[in-house]
């Protein structure tokens, strides 16, 4: 659905974006990330249009965002860091306004209008005027533009930045369920948000692509699968005794016991893929109940810190 190709965005000598690539699957959720003046902005900008790139291509829906940019726009919805609201304006107003811009057919209109306010919790504020709404009403304001003409793309910067703890996770719970139906790009500065909401990530540094990955595969491949947690209906001593002489265990921790005899425990190994499977064989040999074998992967927040910082990094 969408296509980066060695992206190059330059401010005279100095490299906004330098050579980014990435590809987005059509009904994918993808989390952008980098620290501040990493190049997200810009990168999102060239996406929807709003800025010239200095070289590569992007692609967006099929159409290129240069040569065929207004067709590109009929494509994607747009939440840019600042919403492009009118304080002046009445929502119901601003929301006309919008649909009108967007050639929404008068025999819709109305109709979607009134989707949208019920979608984001705002059909009670329609007659208000923009200039009076907190912070967070205004950011969901920007979101119902965004979706208001139905879009197959969305391209959130910072989606949920103002709103409480509530509007928070009502915001994420939008986003997820329009996984599958459209193809989202989120920047955002907030880690859970990415964790909760997101099926891959690109991470940016200094205008220059770090890693594209899906979230679970990549805190994973981070953490080396060292760390294994095991749930397992039989007693700590007897299982503790067979892992440990299994090449490539280098300890076996006790978690607590469940109810019914059932052992939690952390095996952490030397991280080769070999060592979990023979810890499956012993489980099967042994002829224990297995409840759960979970390879355990980093944070999102040690996989962002180990990419982005120079201590990460060494």
């Amino acid at each position: 659905m969408i296509e980066v190709k060695e992206l190059v965005k330059n401010y005279g000598l100095i490299s906004a974006v330098d050579k980014i690539t990435f590809s987005v699957k059509k009904g994918t959720i993808l989390g952008l990330l980098g620290p501040n003046g990493a190049g997200k902005t810009t990168t999102m900008r060239i996406l929807t249009t709003a800025l010239p790139p200095t070289g590569g291509k992007a692609i967006v829906a099929g159409f290129d965002v240069v040569d065929q940019s207004l067709e590109v726009r009929k494509k994607i919805g747009y939440l840019p860091e600042i919403p492009p609201i009118y304080f002046e304006m009445t929502l119901m107003s601003y929301l006309s306004f919008v649909a009108d811009i967007k050639e929404i057919p008068l025999s819709k209109k109305v109709n979607r209008i009134g989707e949208v306010l019920e979608m984001l919790a705002l059909t009670d504020m329609s007659r208000r005027l923009i200039g009076h709404f907190s912070l967070g009403y205004r950011q969901r304001v920007g979101l119902a533009q965004a979706l208001l003409h139905d879009p197959d793309i969305l391209i959130l910067d910072e989606p949920t930045r103002g709103l409480d703890p509530k509007q928070i996770l009502e915001i994420r719970k939008l986003i997820k369920s329009l996984s599958g139906q459209k193809t989202i790009i989120l920047s955002t500065h907030i880690l859970a948000e990415v964790s909760s909401t997101c099926d891959e990530v690109v991470i940016i540094d200094q205008g220059r692509l770090v890693v594209a990955d899906s979230v679970e595969h990549l805190s994973q491949r981070l953490a080396g699968g060292k760390t294994i947690e095991i749930e397992i209906k039989a007693s700590f001593n007897e299982i503790e005794t067979i892992f440990k002489k299994i090449d490539g265990v280098l300890s076996v921790k006790s978690m607590g016991k469940e109810a019914h005899g059932v052992s939690k425990l952390e095996v952490t190994t030397n991280g080769e893929i070999e060592v979990r499977e023979e810890l499956f064989q012993s489980i099967v040999k042994n002829k224990w109940m297995l409840h759960q074998l979970t390879p355990v992967g980093a944070s999102l927040e040690e996989v962002f810190l180990k990419l982005t910082t120079k201590e990460g990094k060494e």
